[in-house]
């Protein structure tokens, strides 16, 4: 399996661009706009060139490369400290308890309340990858390099890491939640919001929507019982999230009612554990399946490999030596498969 995951380049507009027409809709980190994409890129590209390693308001966009082709297949992006440049908004879910002594009742209503709670957090997010290339487990590459490019450049990561899922669109390209909660404030259906806020940012939120919390029971059925579940193509990556330690703990998407899942940043498995070593043999035959990296900011590489750890050196296999264009002597990155 020829590919490796690289650092994104204004190169790259037009693939992400196809890309991004492929998507369905709810996918505001990779909006079908070529201005939106060159912007991103442009941002990035700054990103990499800056040297000091200091946390700062930044994203990064990496690519999937077919390295015998050279074609782009799939793309994923960090982002190191959410709601700066606009607040970053969220439904919290919580309860409120309430008892009527004289009738002896308890009763608990959930609610929807409006908070910037993540705000500062670091991000991964804008994971897809190309339909055609969904059997080869290159969604587990691209999904688990993002962490190894944190680990590689901790300081330019917050303390908290948060992954958005995408919620439950249906048919229409409509968003159940939207249209029983946002959508009868706005007078705009869930495809023009979307994708207003992917090009323009969602300071429309905090101009529009209610800042008083919504009871749930008040919702109709299709809008309640969509709340923190991910779409049916999230659910894998869902359960990847919960395997590297991310949690779902109330958070939800303000537009489909998405699952936030957030993390504590050295509590992710892959970040944790992954390990920095130099390569002492590049003919590796056989050895522990693993993610290998390389590079610092722009030249960041990976790919899927085998690796023998001995202290701290590391014997690699030769087709990952190619992929990665490094020999004896180079630092890499790894973490187990």
């Amino acid at each position: 399996m020829s590919f490796r995951l690289r650092a994104a380049h204004i190169d790259d507009l037009e693939p992400l661009y196809e890309m991004a027409k492929l998507t369905g809709g709810g996918f505001t980190n990779l909006p079908a706009d070529r201005a939106s994409l060159g912007q991103k890129l442009e941002r990035t590209e700054g990103a990499f060139s800056r040297e000091e390693d200091s946390l700062a308001d930044e994203q990064f966009v990496l690519v999937l490369e077919n390295a015998e082709t050279g074609d782009v297949r799939g793309t994923c992006q960090l982002m190191t400290k959410v709601g700066q440049r606009w607040p970053f908004y969220s439904y919290r879910i919580t309860t409120l308890t309430q008892h009527s002594q004289e009738l002896e009742r308890t009763v608990r209503a959930d609610l929807l309340s409006l908070v910037t709670d993540l705000e500062g957090s670091s991000e991964v997010g804008g994971l897809f990858l190309h339909p055609n290339e969904r059997a080869g487990g290159l969604g587990l590459l691209l999904a688990r390099s993002r962490y190894l490019f944190i680990a590689m450049h901790r300081a330019r990561f917050a303390e908290r890491v948060l992954a958005e899922l995408r919620g439950i669109i249906d048919e229409r390209g409509g968003s159940p939640f939207w249209d029983g909660v946002a959508g009868r404030f706005f007078g705009m259906s869930f495809q023009d919001a979307d994708y207003f806020n992917a090009i323009n940012g969602n300071q429309f939120i905090a101009d529009l929507m209610p800042k008083h919390p919504v009871y749930i029971a008040m919702l109709d059925d299709h809008a309640r019982n969509v709340i923190g579940m991910p779409h049916p193509t999230g659910r894998a990556a869902m359960r990847m999230l919960e395997n590297e330690g991310f949690r779902h703990d109330g958070y939800v998407d303000i537009f489909d009612g998405g699952p936030t899942m957030t993390a504590r940043t050295d509590d992710v498995k892959s970040i944790r554990d992954a390990r920095a070593a130099t390569i002492a043999r590049s003919d590796l035959d056989g050895g522990e399946r693993a993610i290998l990296a390389c590079g610092r900011l722009g030249d960041f590489r990976s790919c899927f490999g085998t690796r023998k750890l001995e202290g701290d050196e590391v014997a690699i296999d030769a087709k990952s030596v190619q992929l990665l264009g490094v020999g004896t002597g180079d630092t890499v990155w790894s973490v187990a498969r």
